[in-house]
């Protein structure tokens, strides 16, 4: 039985990797308890056939439900947390129906041009919030929609230069992501056999999350979106990314100085930490951290920037932005250690 004063959360879409991630962060969460994983595909199945990993927490012993169901529980009238791990085009239905990528553009047409597909709650966008838990310091909204994780990646390092007035507005970012950020089903393209010994580009200045980048670079230039040239990267390992963020500086000055910038805008409390030292993988890797290493030369400046696209690019966020709409720190169950070795 939960603790009286844990809070019930629901995971939607809870047979992905990133729903696999979100029970494994939610299993050890001190004020959430999962009430509910919804799966259509695998309801009445244990949760730990899924993930085995999660054998021997109570979030293993749970069964996947259906969305009747989970439904069942809002009808009820307790406040209830709902994680949406849900594909892009069916979030905004499925929580239509409830009550995410699907609220992560302001607009509906934004979002049919951009995923080639009509969006499926349009009346509900203006009560979502989509930015970085970290860049938005005004009163929780109603609902949030975490960024992609290429845009976490990006917007992180860039966002504070700008507002800083360091750099000038264009950003170009090139960042390799691990076969996770694919999902779970395996295509031609993205199976981690296709990838493993391999590197290639895709969608060069055409993915979907140049245009988020833009949208939340723009507050920092007073609502003007910059210029965002992006090309992502299919890296030959599972769990992580590397972005490397170039930026024209206004002036020249030291990486000391930049990465110090950096630093007194996120604090020293943040998930977000930066030096003059570039960042590994390993150095985040199974945690909501982002590290962030600059270096310039002359007025071109480079942040390479690492996180875990699985955490803090996804769930990790998630959690982060749910802990704040129940006025929990956002630190609260996500202190966690890397993995190091995986």
């Amino acid at each position: 039985m939960p603790e009286p004063d844990t809070i019930p959360v629901v995971v939607l879409g809870g047979s992905g990797y990133v729903a696999g991630e979100l029970l494994r962060l939610l299993a050890s969460h001190p004020r959430f308890h999962v009430s509910a994983v919804v799966s259509a595909g695998h309801a009445g199945e244990p949760v730990a056939a899924a993930f085995p990993h999660l054998s021997g927490t109570a979030v293993g012993g749970l069964r996947f439900v259906g969305l009747e169901q989970a439904c069942a529980m809002l009808r009820a009238g307790t406040r209830v947390g709902v994680f949406a791990a849900t594909p892009h085009g069916t979030t905004a239905e499925v929580l239509d129906r409830y009550l995410s990528a699907d609220f992560r553009l302001s607009d509906a047409e934004t979002f049919a041009s951009v995923y080639g597909k009509p969006h499926g709650a349009p009346s509900r966008i203006p009560s979502f919030v989509c930015a970085l838990p970290e860049h938005y310091r005004e009163t929780p909204p109603a609902h949030a929609a975490q960024p992609g994780c290429f845009t976490t990646a990006a917007v992180l390092p860039a966002y504070p230069l700008l507002a800083a007035g360091l750099c000038e507005g264009d950003v170009f970012v090139s960042a390799i992501t691990g076969s996770s950020g694919a999902g779970r089903v395996p295509a031609p393209a993205t199976h981690h056999p296709e990838r493993r010994s391999n590197l290639r580009a895709y969608s060069p200045l055409a993915h979907r999350h140049e245009v988020e980048m833009r949208r939340l670079l723009a507050p920092a230039l007073g609502g003007r979106p910059p210029e965002v040239e992006f090309v992502p990267h299919s890296g030959p390992f599972v769990r992580g990314i590397h972005a490397t963020v170039r930026m024209t500086l206004r002036e020249p000055v030291p990486a000391t100085a930049a990465a110090e910038v950096l630093s007194g805008f996120y604090g020293d409390g943040s998930f977000v930490s930066t030096s003059t030292e570039a960042p590994s993988l390993t150095e985040v890797v199974g945690t909501n951290r982002c590290r962030i290493g600059v270096a310039t030369r002359g007025r071109t400046l480079v942040a390479t920037s690492v996180l875990d696209n699985l955490v803090k690019g996804a769930a990790g966020g998630g959690v982060q932005w749910m802990n704040r709409l129940f006025g929990l720190d956002d630190s609260c169950g996500l202190r966690l250690a890397g993995l190091g070795w995986y």
